[in-house]
């Protein structure tokens, strides 16, 4: 392909390799070859000539830069894009020049070395670095406070360590989880303005500074998978928090007293944890709760009925708790499991900003969106699901704990539902009849219960059940046959085991009706001969004994000589 020197934005939909001709293109102000299939190498020679280049986008290629570490490059770039290409394994010391930059992203890009110490310095104008998913090591730079021109950063996926520091006083997005960061946070931890924080995954330790509590700005909070104790701050005033993840720490005390005004919350995780207590009752306050995860704490007392309020949820976990009494009655009102409702994922939020270029300033607004990564035990397994894939898991998960009372009927107009899981309980009744109207449910487990009746017959409707667990019931009849009922029990041999009173296809015990009268009858008929037989010599001995006695106590001459016996058979003995 030709190239002109007077092109001045080059936007290239090819594959291949990358032409040398490029340099020569002088005038040459933004470069964008990103999400094609170009792949070889890019050189200094491809850059040598781009002078007045000021956007360089080379991301989501098969590019593999190879420049010399002396090279000093001819151009002072403000946004550089190399996600998903090969810059490493070392930091790409050509970048120390770079320093007009506003945005950077070398993400994926193979590094496995250290930031350099000229990171601070020469990244101070940044006010986007994105750094991910390499595998840098070391510790953060000193002066990262320093960079305070800083909105976004984020360093997760990588293999840091050392404390945490202080944060650039500007900055609105940080994310450093899945490294090794060790160490307590500092009581005057986080800066104001923050918005979306993510410390998930490393080894931070000590309580939640109450200083969160001064994040008014605060949208989405991750502190999973660390080894954080204590008891949740407690703030005084509301926050806008739109998802809570605290989930595997060592958290105590009661339900945090602070959520309950925190009405905004979208997703809110506790789970595995040593919360306990009973949940309050205004957690059915939560009007826009999507996912709801308590699970693996020490929650006692009954679910509150309150919880039917949460309209929106389309994730329940309460399992393994403590929690007893009933299942609370209208479970029809959680409309955010039904089809009708499909939940809405809370993806992005905005940030207005200016931004000056030359002469010119412009107003636009910046996107940034939130990952999350949250498990669910579905199947016998956990897995993990995250952004939409997590959403469309509607899910109730109340197992082990010791509820009682029955499965309300209400259940079946869950018809969104993919995973119910009530099992290990002490539930009783029957299956709801109308169970085959859950047209969503792929995985059903009520194993461990005491639920009694027959199966019903609507269950062989659910024609996308992939997982089924009846086990350890008093469930009695005939097992309905057709759909998908027919082939779980390949899969699960043991679905059905502790039901005795089971019978028909695909178990052994034959239930037709010629042949199980009989079985009754003839086992009826056994049952009283030997029932007979047993008290006829009962009633023998106990007669024949007091014959014996009473001769031995009325007639002298038989006792003494009975005792006469007695005294001759020990004598001979001894």
């Amino acid at each position: 392909m030709p190239v002109h020197a007077g092109v001045d934005a080059l936007q290239l939909p090819f594959s291949g390799h990358v032409p040398f001709g490029i340099a020569l293109l002088n005038n040459l102000t933004m470069l964008d070859l990103s999400g094609n299939n170009f792949s070889g190498v890019i050189t200094h020679e491809h850059l040598v000539g781009l002078a007045n280049l000021k956007v360089l986008d080379l991301s989501s290629n098969y590019l593999k830069v190879m420049v010399d570490p002396e090279w000093l490059p001819p151009f002072r770039l403000e946004y550089a894009y190399f996600s998903s290409c090969q810059l490493g394994p070392l930091f790409p010391t050509w970048l120390q020049s770079q320093v007009h930059l506003f945005k950077l992203d070398i993400s994926r890009a193979f590094i496995s070395d250290m930031l350099p110490d000229w990171f601070s310095s020469t990244f101070f104008n940044a006010s986007t670095l994105d750094i991910s998913n390499n595998e840098i090591s070391g510790m953060l730079p000193t002066k990262l406070e320093n960079m305070t021109n800083l909105r976004w950063l984020y360093l997760n996926s990588n293999q840091l360590t050392g404390p945490i520091p202080q944060f650039p006083v500007l900055l609105l997005s940080f994310d450093i989880s899945d490294n090794n960061f060790s160490g307590s946070l500092p009581s005057n931890f986080g800066t104001p303005n923050i918005q979306y924080l993510n410390l998930a995954t490393n080894h931070i330790t000590g309580p939640i500074p109450q200083s969160i509590c001064n994040f008014k700005t605060l949208i989405a909070l991750n502190l999973a998978n660390n080894l954080f104790n204590g008891e949740f701050p407690l703030c005084p005033e509301p926050m806008r928090v739109k998802i809570l993840i605290l989930r595997n720490n060592r958290l105590s005390g009661k339900f945090p007293a602070s959520l309950k005004t925190w009405s905004d919350l979208y997703i809110l995780d506790l789970a595995w944890n040593k919360f306990s207590g009973r949940l309050p009752t205004w957690i059915g306050d939560f009007s826009g709760l999507q996912i709801l995860q308590l699970s693996h704490n020490t929650f006692t007392g009954s679910i509150p009925s309150t919880i039917t309020r949460l309209n929106g949820i389309s994730q329940l976990n309460l399992a393994r708790n403590r929690f007893s009494g009933p299942l609370p009655r209208y479970l029809s009102n959680l409309t955010g499991m039904t089809r009708a409702q499909a939940p809405t994922p809370f993806g992005a939020f905005e940030y207005p900003m200016q931004i000056s270029y030359g002469n010119v300033i412009v107003s636009i607004s910046i996107y940034s969106t939130v990952h999350v990564n949250l498990s669910v035990i579905t199947k016998g397994q956990e897995r993990y699901y995250e952004d939409g894939a997590l959403y469309a898991m509607v899910s109730i998960d109340l197992s082990l704990n010791q509820l009682t009372g029955g499965i309300p009927e209400e259940i079946a107009f869950l018809d969104g539902v993919v995973n119910l899981n009530l099992s290990w309980n002490r539930l009783s009744g029957n299956i709801p009849r109308k169970i085959g109207a859950m047209q969503s449910l792929e995985s059903l487990d009520l194993k461990e219960n005491k639920l009694c009746g027959e199966i019903p017959q609507g269950m062989s409707d659910l024609s996308y059940l992939s997982m089924l667990d009846l086990s350890y019931n008093n469930l009695s009849g005939r097992i309905p046959s057709g759909g998908q009922l027919d082939t779980l029990y390949q899969q699960n041999k043991f679905m059905y085991d502790g039901n005795i009173g089971l019978c028909g296809h695909p178990l052994l015990k034959n239930c037709s009706n010629d042949s199980e009268p009989k079985h009754d009858h003839e086992r009826d008929e056994h049952g009283y001969k030997v029932l007979s037989f047993s008290f006829g010599l009962g009633v023998g001995y106990v007669v024949g004994l007091w014959m014996v006695f009473c001769t031995i106590l009325f007639k002298k001459s038989w006792r003494i000589a009975y005792f006469q016996l007695i005294d001759k058979s020990f004598n001979n003995v001894y």
